[in-house]
C-alpha cells in the first residue's frame, strides 16, 4: 500500500518541467507568399516532434532588414536585404531545446532564428500615440522654478566643516 505522500512525490518526479519558449525566425524572401504558411506549419510540426505544445504565433511578414544578411546553402553564399519575420511561442522540456535548435539550424529556408525563454502572457509592446499636446508641451519659466537664495552664514559653514573633519 502506497502512502499519499509517496504518490505525490512519484507524480512530481514523473512530471516534466516544461518551460515557455519563443522561436523568432527570419525566412528567405525567395519564398512565394503561398509557401510561407506551409513552412510555418513545418516549423510547428518540428516543435511538436520534440513534444512541444504550441501557444501563440504571429504570421510571418516581409520586412526590410537593417543590414544585409548572408546565408550559405549548398556552398552558395546568398545575400538578403529582406526576409519574412515571424515568431511563435510553445511549451517544451528544457532538455529538448538544444535538439530543436540543431534541427531548425539545418533548414535552408531560415536565414536566422532565435530561441528565447519567455512567459506565456502577451509580451508585445503596444505602440504609444504621441499626441500633439505632449509633443509641444511648453516648459515653465526657469525664473519661477528657482528658489530665492538665502544669505550664507560663514560661521555656520566653518562649524559644519570642522564637524566633518573631526570625524
Amino acid at each position: 500500500m502506497k502512502l499519499m505522500s509517496d504518490m505525490i512525490m512519484e507524480a512530481e518526479n514523473n512530471k516534466t518541467d516544461k518551460r515557455v519558449y519563443e522561436l523568432g525566425y527570419l525566412l528567405v524572401p525567395t519564398l512565394s507568399p503561398e509557401e510561407v504558411p506551409i513552412l510555418l506549419n513545418e516549423l510547428k510540426e518540428t516543435v511538436s516532434s520534440f513534444e512541444g505544445d504550441h501557444i501563440s504565433e504571429d504570421m510571418p511578414k516581409l520586412i526590410n532588414l537593417a543590414y544585409p544578411m548572408i546565408k550559405v546553402v549548398s556552398n552558395v553564399r546568398s545575400k538578403f536585404d529582406t526576409g519574412y519575420f515571424g515568431w511563435f511561442k510553445f511549451f517544451m522540456d528544457p532538455e529538448k531545446v538544444l535538439e530543436l535548435k540543431k534541427k531548425v539550424d539545418l533548414d535552408p529556408n531560415i536565414i536566422r532564428f532565435l530561441i528565447l525563454k519567455t512567459v506565456q502572457e502577451n509580451t508585445l509592446a503596444s505602440k504609444r500615440f504621441v499626441g500633439r499636446d505632449s509633443a509641444y508641451r511648453k516648459t515653465a519659466n526657469k525664473k519661477d522654478k528657482q528658489e530665492e537664495a538665502e544669505p550664507i552664514d560663514k560661521a555656520e559653514i566653518d562649524k559644519e566643516i570642522e564637524a566633518m573633519v573631526a570625524v
